[in-house]
């Protein structure tokens, strides 16, 4: 009997074409968790997708990992579409993916990851378009469903932090259909309601009950207001792309009421050590303007022309009191100068001569007699003695020859 007998290169090739034309086997979508996972140092993926029943091999060469939009890692269900065929050196056929993304939850982590990457490129998250929060405000708006803890914890923190802020609450739908649209209305509404901030947000949930929040209306919304808005979506955990867009994030509703909300009690508590430590530092800068006004007073009576006149009048009279001890002493020694003048004078006085028997001639022309030589006899002569005056005629005159002490006539 004869019998056909194959190789094993035959026997693969056949089963890889089998494979080939089969219309399922090359467009095939398989839902699995990830085992086995190597990246590898070419740019290839190796893998396993297994279930409860079974596994089967895959591979993402690097030529198709633009159909793979996050890091695949241990554990995760995914979904890969592909097509499978027979890898002919071992013959095992395998997965030969060309799209990966994660199943269930997965699908909108992923959306929520291409989202996140488009409005990032677009600069919605940038830092330099969030605004402020103001640190005193007055009037805020709250974007979140009416009933439900979010909403009671923002009222209950605010009234016990201000009780005089005023809460406007648009009452949205934070979850299901219609839900963006809701808080996009909300957000724009209250933008032109002059409210000071706005919380948006909502209790913490599943990725689905959470979705509205990752929705690309409601981060335009947000990005676009022109009041500064907060984010309180879920729990601290949870993370929305309104968290991106909005200008500030706050881990829960109850915070975002602390962060929007300032504490009135404290504000007053700091107020009032202002005010002391305004009041100690008037009274200080008082008390130096004080002291500054004296010194300068004292400067000023210093420098007063009136305290100039007195300094140069008790000058003058200084100068007055020298010039008049001056004079005096001078007085007093042109006194003494003029008795010795006298003293001399009276030695010399002829009167001074007369009063001691001597007597003064005068002959008729007015000379004084000195020799006979100047008088004849007959002439009239005046004879001077201290109380008058003795007219005589010369009746003789006699020449006798003298001797002087020290002098020889």
């Amino acid at each position: 009997m004869a019998r056909n007998v194959y190789s094993v290169k035959q026997v693969n090739a056949y089963i890889k074409n089998m494979f080939a034309q089969d219309y399922m086997l090359n467009c095939i979508y398989v839902r699995g968790e990830v085992s086995n996972l190597k990246y590898h140092t070419s740019g290839h993926i190796y893998f396993s997708l297994k279930d409860e029943s079974g596994t089967i091999a895959c591979v993402m060469f690097a030529g198709q990992r633009g159909g793979l939009s996050f890091r695949m890692c241990e554990g995760q269900q995914v979904i890969a579409l592909g097509s499978v065929a027979v890898y002919e050196r071992n013959g095992a056929y395998q997965l030969y993916a060309r799209e990966i993304r994660l199943d269930g939850e997965g699908v909108l982590y992923e959306r929520f990851q291409l989202l996140k990457k488009e409005l990032e490129e677009m600069g919605m998250f940038a830092p330099e378009y969030k605004k402020t929060i103001p640190a005193f405000a007055g009037r805020i708006g709250v974007v979140t469903a009416s009933t439900g803890a979010a909403v009671r914890d923002i009222m209950n923190i605010a009234k016990r932090r201000n009780p005089f802020v005023q809460i406007l609450l648009y009452p949205a739908q934070v979850q299901g259909e219609g839900a963006k649209e809701s808080i996009v209305r909300g957000i724009r509404l209250l933008d032109r309601a002059d409210v000071d901030v706005i919380i948006v947000g909502r209790g913490g949930g599943s990725m689905e009950d959470l979705w509205a929040f990752n929705e690309e209306e409601v981060a335009r919304a947000i990005f676009d207001c022109e009041t500064p808005v907060i984010s309180a979506v879920g729990h601290e955990t949870d993370t929305t792309i309104a968290d991106y867009v909005a200008d500030l994030r706050a881990p829960t509703p109850s915070a975002a009421a602390e962060l929007a909300v300032y504490e009135y009690a404290k504000f007053s508590e700091r107020l009032y050590e202002y005010q002391v430590r305004m009041n100690r530092i008037l009274v200080q800068r008082i008390q130096l303007n004080r002291m500054r006004l004296q010194s300068y007073q004292t400067k000023l009576q210093y420098l007063h022309p009136r305290s100039l006149l007195r300094d140069y009048r008790q000058r003058t009279a200084e100068c007055e009191d020298r010039i008049r001890l001056l004079m005096n002493d001078a007085v007093e020694e042109a006194k003494y100068r003029f008795s010795l003048y006298v003293e001399i004078m009276n030695g010399l006085s002829p009167l001074k001569k007369l009063s001691q028997g001597y007597s003064y001639v005068q002959v008729p022309d007015g000379q004084a007699l000195k020799n006979i030589g100047q008088i004849e006899k007959g002439d009239e002569i005046s004879v001077y003695v201290t109380d008058g005056v003795i007219s005589a005629v010369v009746t003789d005159k006699k020449e006798e020859q003298r001797v002087w002490a020290g002098t020889e006539k």
